[in-house]
């Protein structure tokens, strides 16, 4: 990890797009029409999104704030549920809200990717099934005819969903065919009503055999692999949605359905033949805990980028979420660091790499706890006061310097010294 003090200096294309990704339920608070918020106040999480970040109060002020970072681009979503909390009935003041934010962001020169489903969507519409039946398809197909003509004039890129492929469950296989179909037809839809290139952001993993030698485990993670990457890229290229114990599906309209590559990349997973669910712990000298809890981040692994992003040579690749969770910012800066040197080897081995957007602006509600903090800026959810770490004037920096300089590295990595971490038990 101290290898950060010796690395060189590192500089992006030019053009390089530096962002901030949000996700509307994180950080909004009192969305109380979605299935997620429904799942809370019946006691199935730890705690409850509540107030969130306040965002839909504070909005402006969050605005001015990554104008006064320097972020040139910032990712968010457009609750569903908002705009359409009871089925056919939609909210103009929710609605003039969202247009009120991204007219505020591109007065500032910065530019827009909204996500069109970042996990949560309207309850009428879960207890409809959702998307695990292909006809309901046609109501997501609906809000976007909708949505999308009112919102394109503000948007500078599209993410239709986010992360559905990260599912291993083999029975959840048509759910993920009838992800794919939707994405095609968002896909098409938004196609005809904007200029803004169209993606669906993947959560990127890279999954390793718990013990190489064994031929179990290595054909575990050729499946783990096939099962949340490769059937995706497939389906992309080919219009062919090929999963496990299904018969194939060609869908035309899924060809070539993606402008670019939208990945999400934290670090890998160990997979074993031997779990029930394939997965198994990180080995002890690679796992660092930085939080007071067992979290599923617990190792960064930035050679993870540039071995997987070698497969996404065939059209440009925005990365939409990269981030660290940590108590001690100071590992943030390492985390950083690290990755966008990787990002740049990523690049230099011919990966056409045209942005970054760092996961998260700010902490926030982490789907069932406040307790993980991946924010370059700190939330007081009592208060909502909004505080940038160092980590925040860091990445100033680098978005000023398209880069990390030397200067950088004596400023901000060579004091760097005893960091705080947490004992692993088991």
């Amino acid at each position: 990890m101290l290898s950060i003090l010796s690395m060189p200096e590192v500089e992006f294309p030019k053009n390089f797009l530096w962002g901030a990704a949000t996700a509307g339920h994180q950080i909004e608070g009192d969305n109380v029409n979605c299935q997620n918020y429904a799942f809370e106040i019946e006691g199935n999480y730890a705690e409850k999104s509540a107030k969130a970040c306040n965002h839909w109060e504070l909005y402006r002020e969050d605005v001015k704030l990554l104008a006064k970072l320097g972020i040139r681009a910032y990712r968010m979503s457009v609750e569903w549920s908002r705009i359409e909390p009871e089925r056919g009935k939609r909210d103009q003041k929710a609605l003039a809200r969202y247009c009120d934010l991204m007219a505020r962001l591109k007065k500032e020169g910065i530019n827009v990717f909204v996500t069109l489903h970042h996990f949560t969507h309207p309850l009428w519409f879960h207890k409809l099934g959702g998307f695990e039946k292909r006809e309901n398809i046609a109501h997501f197909e609906k809000h976007l005819k909708f949505l999308v003509p009112l919102i394109s004039k503000y948007v500078d890129g599209w993410n239709v969903f986010n992360e559905f492929n990260m599912d291993r469950d083999l029975a959840r296989c048509d759910y993920k065919a009838n992800m794919l179909i939707a994405h095609a037809k968002g896909y098409r839809i938004i196609k005809r009503l904007s200029k803004a290139p169209v993606s669906t952001a993947h959560a990127l993993i890279d999954f390793h055999p718990h013990d190489q030698l064994s031929i179990l485990d290595r054909t575990t993670a050729e499946l783990a692999d096939w099962l949340n990457n490769e059937y995706f890229f497939h389906a992309i290229r080919t219009g062919d949605i090929v999963l496990p114990y299904r018969d194939v599906e060609h869908v035309p309209e899924l060809k070539g359905a993606m402008d670019f590559w939208a990945m999400n990349y934290y670090t890998r997973h160990f997979v074993s033949a031997r779990m029930k669910n394939a997965m198994t712990k990180r080995h002890a000298c690679n796992r660092v805990r930085m939080i007071p809890r067992e979290f599923y981040l617990e190792e960064m692994y930035p050679e993870g980028l540039i071995n997987l992003l070698g497969r996404l040579k065939d059209r440009p690749v925005y990365i939409t979420e990269n981030g660290c969770s940590c108590d001690d910012d100071r590992l943030r800066l390492v985390y950083i660091t690290r990755y966008l040197h990787a990002l740049s080897e990523a690049i230099g081995r011919g990966v056409d790499v045209r942005g970054y957007f760092y996961w998260s602006l700010m902490d926030n509600y982490e789907w069932s706890s406040f307790l993980p903090r991946f924010g370059l800026v700190d939330v007081d959810f009592k208060t909502f006061k909004r505080t940038p770490k160092q980590s925040a004037k860091f990445y100033t920096e680098i978005i000023k310097n398209n880069g990390i300089t030397r200067k950088m590295h004596d400023n901000y990595l060579k004091p760097l010294t005893d960091f705080k971490a947490y004992e692993i038990n088991g």
